[in-house]
């Protein structure tokens, strides 16, 4: 199947560079290297985000019993941190640049999944989970926006509408291959820890822990691409339009 994915994927390529008049995507848009870069950043960005939304539900029901209807509460608090921080994004944009915040959203996203790894079997909402959601749904907000708005920058205007796409895109291809990777890393770290095939609470929660810290390695590849292909671009960006001024 995945052969026969990038297969197709050959295809796609060879007609919209060969073959197409007017093709869907035309491939000199990626020579913007903001455009590249807020890619590989938004891939990071969906790999540790989707994951743990999934990760942290399983441990809410699964650890510490909470009704389907209790873990969807439970993440109220991420919501409005998510609605906080993006509703200051812009303004942040404004004054530091997208590179310089995106890399701060996309460290918060790293470090909220280091502080998940150390989940507990015998843990608690208050105590384990809400600071970790916090930390992570704080990044997020600050991540979308600055993500968005690096990917438009780097092309033409009439562009802007297609690079949006390609970063949504690149997100949510990303959140798809990271929950894979994440979950077959938490599966069989259980498995292999388990004593005679019976899979406790403590190993299902030490699967949980590798499947986060995975997971945190996504969130910091992120913040260092960020940090190395778009804060210099952030910077010149602003310096030019100061100088304008």
């Amino acid at each position: 199947m995945l052969l026969h994915g990038v297969a197709l994927l050959a295809v796609f390529l060879v007609i919209e560079g060969r073959l197409a008049q007017r093709p869907l995507i035309p491939l000199r848009i990626f020579a913007s290297r903001t455009l590249s870069a807020a890619n590989v950043v938004a891939f990071f960005l969906g790999s540790a985000v989707f994951a743990m939304w999934y990760f942290v539900s399983l441990y809410l029901q699964q650890v510490l019993d909470f009704s389907a209807i209790e873990a969807g509460l439970a993440f109220l608090p991420m919501t409005l941190a998510i609605i906080i921080a993006s509703s200051f994004a812009g303004r942040l944009v404004a004054r530091f640049g997208a590179g310089r915040l995106l890399s701060a959203g996309m460290a918060l996203i790293g470090v909220g999944m280091l502080v998940f790894s150390t989940l507990r079997p015998d843990g608690s909402y208050l105590g384990d989970v809400l600071l970790p959601s916090l930390l992570t749904a704080f990044g997020i907000g600050l991540s979308f926006v600055p993500v968005t708005i690096a990917a438009t920058a780097g092309v033409k205007h009439d562009d802007a509408g297609l690079a949006s796409g390609l970063v949504n895109t690149s997100r949510q291809f990303g959140g798809s291959l990271g929950l894979a990777i994440l979950a077959t890393v938490a599966s069989a770290h259980t498995t292999g820890i388990a004593d005679g095939g019976r899979i406790s609470v403590s190993d299902l929660t030490s699967g949980f822990h590798a499947a986060f810290i995975v997971g945190a390695a996504f969130g910091l590849a992120g913040a260092l691409s960020a940090g190395l292909a778009l804060v210099r671009r952030s910077w010149r960006g602003r310096a030019a339009a100061a100088a304008g001024e």
